[in-house]
């Protein structure tokens, strides 16, 4: 690792002049020497098949042994209860997945399904017209706030979502077609009746979970004086651990405060595993086989050993490294990225401030492609779900590092929020709202440009 380190710091502080087609050259200048350091002092350096499951590269000894067995929970399949040993029960009685990496194959993105295939890792929220006494979105009264297709024998899953996709064509400036692919989603056979009037769905795509402890550990500060230079907006959410109002950073509306609810809400909600934040089945009064299911001996199901060992685990993944430094053409890329205006949401350095308890997460020059803030995406793609302060058309700056692996890695590139975008050039093409002129921008590049903004973020 020592030897490849030094190479990438070598290549990385040569002056390049970068050319495209149909272009013309970008000005030499110094690349960053530690580019390559997109999770700062963590960053690993493997773009192999499991690049997005080590732990960071300076990770204290005392965490290893929680990170691991937080992974080995990730991994685990859970059963119905009762079941042996204790422990090892307790899904459902409605859920979405078996397990956490049955969304989140190897830390990374969900897929959504083809044709007629089962929702895996693309799931729906539903919401009511209103907000909640925090502020928050309206659960179904039936079906609560997520849509939850299987059940466990004798509990009927809620119903069966469906998609399905039209074509929209589009062409370049020079000539050259494309194609975006628009869904709609739906849902069949509803259990206990339709939902109530007004209801919306919403469909949320399992992200990759690489590198989020370091967007925890950004100062508040940090990102409200982003939002001045992007325009963006914060969200504010409940801390349920904490009984108030918090910064919101998790989730595609930054609907979650810290990394512990995000894991824990996503235990209950998704897996039906029950833990100390969220303690009690998701069974709303009309779904009576629910509530009465066999219980877990364990309570809360989820063991206060693994659930420590889960958020250490989100806490610590690593992020790999940035790849192609040498070459002209992504870099290229890069400057087109910047002026155009992607940089202004997807920010691409900030430092960490001064976490408690994770000295390896603090004070680290970190490069996310993020700036943890919403921004209205326009009318296409809009789900009209509001979330806390986030209106239905209003979306997080998702990070960007990482990106460049996901086709590699999990054989499909499926952006968005919801996997509609198949390439980087249709999740680009499917910007409006504040990114309208950057979409346009890009649109109107020559071929040349096009390409290299690509190449550079197939760097990332």
């Amino acid at each position: 690792m020592g030897e490849r380190w030094r190479h990438l710091r070598a290549i990385g502080a040569v002056a390049v002049v970068a050319a495209c087609g149909g272009s013309s050259s970008s000005p030499a200048r110094n690349t960053d020497p530690d580019a390559a350091l997109l999770g700062g002092d963590g960053t690993i350096f493997d773009d192999g098949d499991e690049a997005f499951a080590y732990p960071a590269r300076n990770l204290s000894a005392d965490e290893r042994g929680p990170f691991q067995i937080g992974d080995g929970i990730f991994n685990r399949n859970w059963a119905p209860a009762p079941a042996a040993p204790v422990g090892t029960d307790g899904l459902g009685p409605t859920f979405n997945a078996i397990s956490c990496s049955a969304c989140h194959d190897a830390n990374g993105r969900g897929t959504p399904p083809e044709d007629d295939a089962p929702f895996l890792g693309l799931l729906l929220r539903i919401g009511l017209p209103g907000a909640d006494a925090h502020g928050g979105p309206v659960p179904d009264p039936t079906y609560g706030d997520q849509l939850q297709p299987y059940g466990i024998f004798g509990v009927p899953g809620e119903g069966t979502p469906r998609v399905s996709y039209a074509e929209a064509p589009g062409t370049y400036a020079d000539g050259e077609t494309y194609s975006l692919r628009v869904p709609t989603y739906t849902v069949e056979g509803w259990s206990f009746g339709p939902p109530a009037p007004g209801a919306v769905l919403g469909p949320r795509l399992a992200p990759q979970t690489v590198g989020l402890g370091l967007l925890q550990a950004v100062d508040e500060s940090t990102i409200l004086e982003l939002a001045k230079k992007s325009g963006g907006k914060p969200n504010y959410v409940w801390d349920e651990r904490a009984q108030k109002t918090a910064l919101g950073r998790f989730g595609w509306k930054a609907n979650q405060p810290t990394l512990e609810q995000q894991v824990l809400a996503a235990a209950a909600n998704d897996v039906g595993i029950t833990n100390t934040l969220y303690t009690a089945n998701n069974c709303p009064t009309a779904q009576s086989p629910c509530a009465n299911a066999p219980a877990s001996v364990s309570s809360p199901e989820l063991q206060r050993l693994y659930e420590n060992g889960l958020v250490v685990h989100a806490m610590a993944t690593a992020v790999p490294a940035r790849r192609n430094l040498d070459d002209p053409v992504a870099l290229h890329g890069e400057d087109l990225f910047g002026s155009i205006g992607c940089a202004t949401c997807h920010v691409p350095q900030m430092k960490t401030g001064a976490l408690p308890s994770w000295p390896e997460l603090s004070n680290q020059t970190i490069r996310p492609f993020t700036d943890l803030l919403l921004h209205d995406m326009g009318p296409d793609l809009a789900d009209g779900r509001p979330d806390y302060l986030a209106s239905g058309s209003e979306w997080r700056t998702p990070p960007l590092w990482g990106l460049g692996l996901v086709g590699r890695l999990e054989e499909h590139l499926f952006l968005m929020h919801d996997g509609r975008a198949r390439s980087f050039a249709e999740a680009i093409l499917w910007h409006g709202g504040a990114a309208r002129s950057s979409k346009e921008a890009f649109r109107t590049m020559p071929k040349g440009d096009r390409d290299a903004l690509v190449a550079f973020l197939g760097s990332l």
